[in-house]
């Protein structure tokens, strides 16, 4: 007998033991993504409500659809979330590349101070919303007693008065995610080698023209992947606005997905709901394939 032939196959080969590790995980993912998604769309295309169950289901088509896509209000809160989510992103992009470019230098203290700068991000949105909501009291808020003191201004009506209500919460989710652009940024910085700069500044060239023509084109895929993931966050944007603004007021800072959370768990119109959601994500992974792509021709022009 040969010594092949002397040891048994052994059950756990390397393909089984893959496998034995995949299934697990992709029906969880399946119950857990899978259904609900599926049951999304499925719903999207009834007229129905959970409270009126008894009632059955009503199938009407694409009917939800044609409902939304025509009403003036439910364009109105897309028309908000787009002004938003270009109001926060970009200036959570300038504030998170300009943090990155303070602190892509070696200095004593660094730790301590991106350490600092990083705390906001790690926080609870609803922590953070009811900590900005304090500050933006109109009687005793710190941000209008800065204001008064530093500047000698009339206390501003930030979370009652529809003209302020938007740049509140800008401001707020900027003090939150800006980190976050910075971390990527910074990581991208300091990934650039050293030489580049090291030989722009034999030739003196200036601090502007090397953040222009190395750092910013070397580093623009990661920081066209933190807009995207800062992208999406924004348009999906619920409980910051619930917690500060609570869409207020009127309906001054309802954005998509409070308006959304509305017409599904306030009113409970599920089919309206459903076909509103699958909308939304619609949106997203328009946006989203517009910047990968985007992002992908940057890769290869570096490559190039």
């Amino acid at each position: 007998m040969s010594s092949a032939e002397s040891y048994p196959k052994e059950f756990l080969n390397e393909k089984r033991f893959k496998i034995l590790f995949i299934w697990p995980s992709l029906i969880i993912l399946l119950f857990l993504i899978g259904y609900p998604f599926v049951m999304l769309i499925y719903y999207s295309f009834f007229r129905f409500s959970f409270l009126r169950l008894a009632g059955g289901l009503n199938f009407i088509g694409i009917d939800n659809y044609k409902f939304l896509l025509t009403d003036t209000y439910t364009w109105e809160r897309f028309v908000f979330t787009g002004k938003y989510v270009v109001a926060a992103v970009a200036v959570q992009f300038m504030a998170g590349v300009g943090i990155a470019y303070l602190l892509q230098e070696k200095f004593k203290g660094r730790g301590i101070i991106l350490t600092l700068v990083l705390m906001p991000m790690m926080l609870c949105p609803i922590v953070v919303g009811l900590f900005w909501k304090y500050m933006f009291n109109t009687q005793w808020g710190v941000i209008n007693y800065l204001l008064k003191s530093l500047f000698d201004v009339k206390p501003i009506e930030w979370l009652a008065d529809a003209r302020h209500s938007i740049y509140a919460v800008v401001i707020a989710d900027t003090w939150m995610w800006a980190p976050f652009m910075a971390l990527l940024s910074l990581a991208a910085f300091t990934a650039i080698p050293r030489y580049l700069y090291e030989a722009a500044s034999v030739d003196r060239a200036s601090a502007w023209f090397k953040f222009r023509h190395i750092t910013l084109p070397l580093s623009a895929p990661i920081l066209v992947l933190a807009i995207l993931f800062r992208l999406i966050d924004s348009i999906k944007q619920f409980d910051l606005v619930y917690t500060l603004t609570a869409g207020g007021p009127g309906d001054a800072t309802q954005t998509i997905s409070f308006t959304l959370y509305k017409t599904a768990f306030q009113y409970f119109y599920t089919g309206e709901g459903s076909a509103l959601a699958m909308i939304l994500l619609i949106t997203i992974i328009c946006l989203s394939t517009f910047l990968i792509r985007y992002m992908t021709r940057l890769i290869e022009k570096q490559r190039k």
